[in-house]
């Protein structure tokens, strides 16, 4: 173990004071739930179940989605057995009700990464194996899940050159950490390089792609979908999703381009961050656009041009309903540093795909996209609005959709491989 891991460690075992302060902010600026605090130190709201329990952790709403189809997969294979699913944020609470988990699957948050949080929280739960998504990784966490014999598996993860880099300052704890698993799944064959780099053991990583590709249509309620198509009507309908505030101005442009060529059409934006919906609201009237939120619980009306869907839990919805979606985070003009969100969402929601040019964090997934024609790539609010306006043709949009099908079906390999190499870890 390195010197900075001990400290690290150390430092964990006194730090309860400042974790305390910490929540304590967060909870006073809405960024925590009240009645859900108590799991962030260990302290379970239910008794563990009987039985083997399948401990799955991802970092938020996305992270933990896209484990769903695997979660599903094992309480299938695994009759008798719980899942417990933690998540990191607040935001996870909502989303996750509204995914409506399986049965037999419990969702808690996971508790800080102090000594006595995280040992509260395993002597209760005492979890038979432990799967950890992406790179949400505590040391103190990891060393005490480690040190109670618990299988430890690393599933879709992706290391991008940017977070290669910027976990170069602290190697030795990277190193420590990966250390801990059993097993690594990573998404592509960068990743694998680049945690070899770290030192992990080659033996225990493979490379199975990227789990997202595998992900269950999310899901919507359907009495609000049917009143939302009823106020829709026949308009021509695209979504912006998962746009960050530099990118509104981009979108805002192109949809009055849109609405040039097609008078009556809706533009349907769900921001990355629901904060952003009143700056939104304000730049929409600003460009000479009449805007409705969703928050404010404002119909969508003939006059309606923009609809601000400012939720979190509801993105099923607006796939649904709009058959050309641009995936945000992508289009980065302002040098925010964006590296794109997951398409596969759309994708199984048969919504044609648009997305800007940086897209890092997905660039495996995009260059397979587009290489099968299921997704364009646009540049600015001219090219947004021109490939909008292109799918309206049907014969288009069938073609791109199509395209993201057979990605979707080349890759449906990734859950069963993935699922097959955590079992393999079970005890039993």
């Amino acid at each position: 173990m390195t010197p900075l891991t001990r400290t690290y460690l150390a430092f964990s075992m006194v730090s309860g004071p400042l974790w305390r302060w910490s929540m304590w902010r967060r909870l006073r600026r809405g960024k925590e739930t009240a009645d859900r605090l108590p799991e962030k130190f260990g302290r379970a709201a239910q008794a563990r179940p009987d039985g083997d329990v399948l401990w799955f952790h991802a970092l938020s709403v996305g992270e933990s989605l896209a484990l769903l189809p695997l979660i599903e997969r094992a309480l299938h294979d695994m009759p008798k057995a719980h899942v417990l699913l933690t998540t990191s944020t607040a935001t996870s609470i909502d989303a996750l009700e509204k995914a409506r988990l399986p049965e037999r699957a419990i969702h808690c948050l996971l508790p800080i990464d102090t000594y006595q949080a995280v040992a509260r929280f395993l002597r209760h739960w005492r979890p038979d194996v432990a799967v950890f998504a992406e790179l949400d990784l505590w040391p103190r966490l990891l060393i005490e899940t480690f040190r109670r014999e618990i299988p430890m598996v690393l599933v879709n993860a992706r290391m991008t050159e940017k977070t290669f880099l910027s976990r170069q300052r602290v190697a030795g704890i990277m190193a420590d950490m990966l250390d801990l698993f059993d097993r690594m799944l990573v998404q592509n064959a960068e990743t694998f390089e680049r945690f070899k780099a770290f030192g992990a053991d080659p033996a225990k990583i493979a490379v199975v792609g990227p789990l997202k590709s595998a992900a269950r249509p999310l899901p919507a309620d359907d009495a609000v979908l049917g009143d939302l198509r009823a106020q829709i009507r026949d308009r021509p309908v695209w979504l912006a999703a998962a746009t960050y505030q530099s990118e509104h101005d981009e979108v805002l442009q192109a949809a009055k381009k849109v609405l040039e060529a097609e008078g009556d059409a809706l533009l349907i934006i769900a921001p990355r961050h629901v904060r952003d919906g009143e700056a939104l609201e304000q730049m929409a009237r600003e460009a000479g656009l009449a805007a409705a939120r969703r928050t404010k619980g404002q119909p969508i009306t003939p006059e309606t041009q923009v609809y601000i869907a400012d939720t979190i839990g509801e993105m099923g919805l607006w796939y649904r309903l709009a058959p050309i979606s641009f995936i945000g985070h992508s289009l980065d003009v302002a040098g925010d540093g964006l590296d794109g969100k997951n398409p596969f969402e759309a994708a199984a929601l048969q919504s044609a795909i648009l997305h800007g040019p940086d897209v890092e964090h997905f660039a495996d997934s995009y260059a397979a996209l587009a290489k099968a024609g299921g997704a364009r790539v646009v540049h600015d609010a001219d090219g947004l609005a021109e490939a909008v306006l292109a799918l309206q043709q049907d014969e288009l949009r069938a073609a791109s959709t199509a395209g993201a099908d057979q990605v979707i079906k080349a890759q449906r390999s990734i859950l069963e491989n993935s699922w097959d190499l955590i079992r393999r870890q079970m005890p039993r």
